[in-house]
């Protein structure tokens, strides 16, 4: 009767042990088959260089790159396409941005409020993105073609932006009254949170 009774613990100490076990291996198994994906048939998988930065909530990022048989050029078209699509999503967070913080705010006259902010901000943007610096940049030299490829990836931080921003509205005397930083800043980190999740 003793023996049976020490036994029945250990039995069930065992069945616990294996069902673990198991369970531990089966995750294993789940997280190896999804870090090794197999690519279709006849694909290859290309990751171009300084193409792993992405914006994020406290940047905004772009890359491009820019082929040509001058290493210049290469250069000049991979920074103008990079500062084009800069602009363009800087453009689009900081319109609704406006858009939100303006709705959420007691303006007299929206239509008015809301031509001034996309003002101010066509302005800030332009102003910023002639001091950008690449985060990342890379010269390549096609041996094929005898071409030239420049790979670039520009960054901007939010902060900064929002900082200039709030010194250009500052100037406007018709803002400068209902203007609200603290609210201004946390409408703009909210939509930077969502730049990260998408």
């Amino acid at each position: 009767m003793y023996n049976s009774l020490n036994f029945e613990p250990m039995k069930m100490n065992q069945h616990i042990l294996i069902a673990l076990v198991s369970l531990f291996a089966l995750g294993a198994t789940s997280c190896k088959s999804k870090k090794e994906m197999p690519m279709p048939k006849g694909e290859v998988e290309i990751i171009l260089p300084c193409s792993e930065f992405k914006s994020d909530k406290k940047h905004f990022r772009s890359y491009s790159f820019g082929e040509s048989t001058d290493a210049n050029v290469a250069k000049k078209k991979a920074l103008s396409n990079a500062r084009e699509e800069l602009a363009a999503q800087i453009s689009s967070t900081m319109k609704v941005v406006g858009d939100n913080y303006v709705k959420s705010s007691e303006f007299n006259n929206v239509e008015e409020v809301l031509e001034r902010f996309e003002q101010n901000s066509r302005t800030v943007i332009n102003e910023r993105l002639s001091g950008i610096k690449p985060v990342c940049d890379k010269l390549m030299m096609v041996t094929a073609t005898q071409k030239y490829k420049y790979y670039v990836a520009l960054e901007l931080s939010g902060d900064d932006l929002v900082d200039d921003y709030y010194k250009t509205l500052s100037n406007d005397q018709s803002l400068r009254i209902d203007y609200n930083y603290e609210k201004f800043k946390q409408t703009f980190n909210e939509e930077m949170e969502k730049m990260e999740n998408r």
